[in-house]
């Protein structure tokens, strides 16, 4: 057994059953999701028999919490350019046009080991893991997790929206000043703050670069809220026309933003990245 945590069960008063119990005592399972989830995976032992939800615990009994397994994968050979490590996490610049992660052998997930230092602390990933996904087509920030902890960390915060992103984007049209969209999306509540960076234009065509800040976290959010608002992103082959400006290849959208707490060591965190490569030459 690859053993991460041992814990010898002490004179208790009252019944309580594995899934209650396991995050008051597993510094690697901080939450009762984290429990069910490793319990599933067949990684928590109760007297060296492998545990169910539902046990009961009781005085005396050795309760064992295993590494987590992975199958092996083969690397992605892909230089990632790496913005922020410790040994808890990362913060990586996702190329446009790689998919996050998926069923696939060309992603960033799958080029992840090649660029990030394995981390010594006790509860290590088998591979660093992406918190989140950012669309084939965007670029920029990426959150990753090195360890067990910082992962769940990171994905309550998420999921809390105690994350704050923010987007660079290239759209048609002349959009002005700020405003906050709130169209609902897939018959659920979505926010979107956007403020105007500078106008120009191009071969007789108007264009603004604005950034958008988004307080939810639906699917293609952003991209979504513009066109739904006459300021499609330029390149966006779902809900724009890429056909519209053939001189402009890609998608331009990009994350350029993060502050978030570190899901450690509890400080704050913030990054932002120069304007991308394409932004730039436009």
């Amino acid at each position: 057994m690859d053993i991460l945590e041992t814990h010898i069960v002490p004179a208790i008063s009252e019944n309580i059953r594995l899934q209650e119990y396991a995050h008051l005592v597993f510094k690697s399972l901080p939450t009762r999701t984290a429990v069910k989830k490793a319990i599933k995976r067949e990684e928590i032992l109760i007297d060296n028999k492998i545990a169910a939800t539902g046990d009961w615990i009781k005085e005396g009994q050795t309760i064992f919490l295993l590494k987590q397994r992975t199958a092996f994968k083969k690397s992605f050979e892909l230089k990632l350019e790496v913005i922020f490590e410790d040994e808890f996490m990362a913060v990586i610049n996702k190329p446009a046009g790689i998919p996050t992660s998926g069923n696939y052998f060309r992603t960033v997930e799958n080029a992840l080991p090649i660029n990030l230092s394995p981390s010594s602390q006790i509860d290590t990933l088998p591979r660093p893991m992406p918190v989140h996904r950012l669309d084939n087509p965007t670029s920029g920030m990426l959150i990753v997790a090195k360890t067990r902890g910082a992962h769940t960390n990171l994905s309550k915060d998420l999921e809390l929206r105690k994350i704050k992103k923010t987007y660079l984007a290239l759209v048609e049209g002349h959009f002005s000043g700020t405003a906050v969209y709130t169209n609902l999306l897939d018959e659920k509540p979505a926010e979107t703050l956007v403020e105007l960076l500078e106008h120009f234009e191009k071969s007789g065509k108007d264009f603004s670069l604005v950034q958008a800040y988004p307080a939810t976290g639906r699917t293609h959010q952003i991209r979504r809220h513009l066109s739904m608002n006459g300021f499609p992103i330029v390149g966006d082959g779902d809900y724009g026309n890429p056909q519209a400006n053939p001189a402009l290849k890609g998608m331009y959208l990009a994350a350029t933003g993060l502050r978030f707490e570190h899901p450690v060591m509890g400080e704050p965190v913030s990054l932002c990245l120069d304007r991308p490569l394409k932004f730039r030459k436009l």
